[in-house]
């Protein structure tokens, strides 16, 4: 049985594409280089965030960019970090889909914090 997706959902979305259309990307982790307070991790895309926008933590939303130019919003992690006590979004802009997937195991697997990926058109 399939499952259309949720109208707050494509809304959801809509809105996240035009704050990124109508936004600047601030890559200040790019991809290759350590991260700040743990020089062993090293991100494996370009990380910043859409400057003049706040996120879960009080800073600009998060973004993960990748290489598939055009490709826009192609989905969300969901994180909750227990050690900063907080719960955020991470915006996936031009992803391919393997690079969502590691964009996922970055947060999940070598950050350890809790991640959920949803995509537009998920119910």
């Amino acid at each position: 049985m399939e499952t259309e997706a949720h109208p707050g959902s494509a809304r959801f979305f809509a809105a996240l594409a035009d704050l990124v259309r109508h936004g600047e990307i601030v890559v200040d982790r790019p991809r290759g280089r350590p991260h700040p307070r743990i020089p062993d991790v090293v991100y494996p895309l370009d990380y910043g965030y859409l400057a003049g926008t706040t996120g879960g933590d009080g800073a600009g939303i998060d973004v993960f960019v990748g290489s598939a130019a055009g490709a826009g919003v192609v989905g969300v992690l969901l994180t909750a970090d227990l050690a900063k006590r907080d719960a955020e979004i991470k915006v996936l802009v031009d992803c391919s889909p393997e690079e969502v997937e590691i964009a996922r195991g970055f947060v999940t697997g070598v950050l350890g914090i809790g991640g959920h990926l949803v995509r537009p058109g998920e119910p």
